[in-house]
């Protein structure tokens, strides 16, 4: 296993009343209302589980019946707020975690998780394995990076489960951070990740192995249509982590403090691609809000009549290669000064660096520029010549491997 500030609206909404008058065979006129939910996003993290308990995933306001509809949620369990995990657990499992069946759509009232288990393989459904908490800390670093998210979260390693968010018309990012180790060039998930992408224009990041091979190959993190991930070490070194996949689309945090997944609010200091690919998603997810909330597009997903727009707002449209180019573009090298010799990575080389962490180093302090750039405020330069030739290599032989 792998282990903005959001902008100011230019929309001013001076009521929270929206709705239409409609006939009723000769009564009197009634306004029909609707909630007013504002811009979102939808990731969707594929792994071990979720606790639904921790304080990092909790939530005082409800989703609107239509996003839960529109999610496909046929239950909803209200979730115990005294008391220890276990206590709280205990409490709920009568009416909520003994009922949930596979395939149900479930939402945690008083989180901001909405879950399922496609595959009837798991003790508990949704909920994280008590030996694990892996799908804990993968869907905190998410929450790290855009903490208004909503969250799908699907339990399972398998195709059913990138399908299950593949299929879900509201879901703008699925993140996993699974593969084989060594990034062993054998089958994985890429059929699924192939529909989530091309076909139904969503984006997907995918953890690159913990290793230093090549990530090309690699089922989750190479096929071309999927956003692979290595890791760097943040902070006092901003260099690439010495096991950590090389030749990536980019590379994120390397380590994190994410939540536990046994108690309700403890944390604990995890590395890994796993972890450096959820926030990734986060980020990505947190730039379509921004983009969102600017153009008036109270929507999500590309699907139906959004017609492949990741965002569809007034005189802004936004696709999944508009979102992959601005990333790329604002991805950058840590300069080889700030390497400390004894930190245990690498320093990035002057010479290919793209071969070490792609198209370069993302983090939080991307967004706002992906943002700038996407709406035309103040436009990212092209990347020097050098850096395009090596990755548009990258890419070909991805094409040429994954076809």
């Amino acid at each position: 296993m792998k282990v903005l500030t959001t902008l100011v609206s230019i929309l001013v909404i001076s009521a929270s009343l929206a709705g239409c008058i409609a006939e009723n065979d000769g009564e009197p006129d009634q306004l029909v209302v609707e909630d007013l939910f504002g811009a979102f996003s939808v990731v969707a993290p594929i792994d071990t589980g979720i606790n639904v308990y921790h304080n990092h995933f909790s939530m005082n306001d409800s989703y609107p019946q239509w996003l839960l509809d529109g999610l496909g949620v046929n239950m909803v369990c209200e979730i115990s707020k005294n008391g220890t995990w276990q206590e709280r657990y205990e409490a709920d499992r009568e009416d909520c975690w003994d009922q949930i069946g596979v395939g149900d759509i479930v939402w945690f009232k008083g989180s901001r998780i909405i879950g399922t288990t496609p595959e009837d393989n798991t003790e508990i459904p949704i909920l994280d394995d008590p030996s694990d908490g892996h799908g804990t800390a993968v869907t905190g670093a998410v929450i790290d990076a855009n903490p208004d998210a909503v969250i799908f979260f699907v339990e399972g390693f398998s195709d059913a489960a990138v399908l299950a968010a593949a299929y879900q018309p509201l879901v703008d990012v699925i993140s996993t951070s699974f593969g084989p180790i060594g990034s062993i060039p054998v089958p994985g998930i890429e059929d699924a990740t192939r529909v989530a992408v091309v076909e139904n224009g969503k984006i997907h990041t995918g953890a690159a192995d913990n290793t230093p091979s090549p990530a090309v190959q690699d089922s989750t993190a190479g096929p071309p249509w999927s956003i692979g991930i290595s890791g760097y070490a943040e902070e006092d070194d901003d260099q690439k982590e010495t096991m950590s996949g090389s030749y990536p689309d980019i590379a994120a945090d390397w380590t994190q403090e994410l939540p536990n997944h046994d108690d309700i609010d403890g944390y604990h200091t995890t590395s890994g691609t796993s972890f450096a690919t959820p926030r990734t998603a986060g980020i990505l997810s947190l730039v379509l809000t921004s983009l969102r909330d600017y153009s008036g597009d109270m929507g999500s997903g590309a699907f139906g009549d959004r017609e492949g727009l990741l965002v569809n707002g007034t005189n802004l449209s936004i696709t999944n290669d508009d979102i992959r180019d601005s990333l790329n573009l604002s991805a950058w090298y840590p300069s080889f000064s700030t390497w400390n010799p004894s930190s245990g990575t690498l320093p990035i080389s002057p010479v290919a660096p793209c071969t070490q962490v792609g198209w370069g180093v993302v983090n939080m302090s991307n967004a706002d520029p992906m943002i700038q750039h996407l709406i035309g405020n103040s436009v990212m330069p092209q990347r020097p010549s050098d850096v395009v030739a090596c990755m548009e290599a990258n890419q070909a032989i991805r094409e040429a491997y994954w076809g």
